[in-house]
């Protein structure tokens, strides 16, 4: 049986982490944080293979977050980084855009939906 790899979850709400781990889990070890400001360190001590981040995330939206990674990594302070964005709604598309994020999903999660576009993304 391979390897599990790293995937971090930054989101506030129990419900989305139980979701993401139950789509997930089989092949990804869910590394889970509650505040944005958290979410790079965790990314530089883990190196997880796919970042999630919901659109709300405590004290630092899950955009401003994408944006940080981003910044980090064109400073070649951190690896190249990929990004998932979990959206609240289809207007919101245009912020996952603006976030610099590789792809999103729309909430609620469909599982089967999350599992797909986390192994293309990890995968590409």
């Amino acid at each position: 049986m391979p390897e599990k790899t790293k995937v971090l979850l930054a989101s506030t709400e129990n419900h989305i982490f139980k979701e993401v781990c139950a789509a997930l889990s089989q092949n990804h070890d869910v590394i889970w944080v509650k505040e944005g400001v958290e979410v790079l360190e965790t990314v530089i001590q883990n190196a997880p293979v796919l970042t999630i981040l919901d659109l709300q995330i405590g004290n630092m939206g899950g955009m401003a977050t994408s944006l940080d990674l981003r910044l980090e990594q064109r400073a070649g302070r951190i690896p190249p980084q990929k990004v998932l964005m979990l959206l609240d709604r289809e207007a919101d598309e245009f912020l996952g855009k603006r976030s610099e994020a590789d792809c999103w999903i729309i909430k609620p999660i469909d599982p089967l939906a999350l599992s797909q576009k986390v192994d293309e993304i990890v995968n590409s």
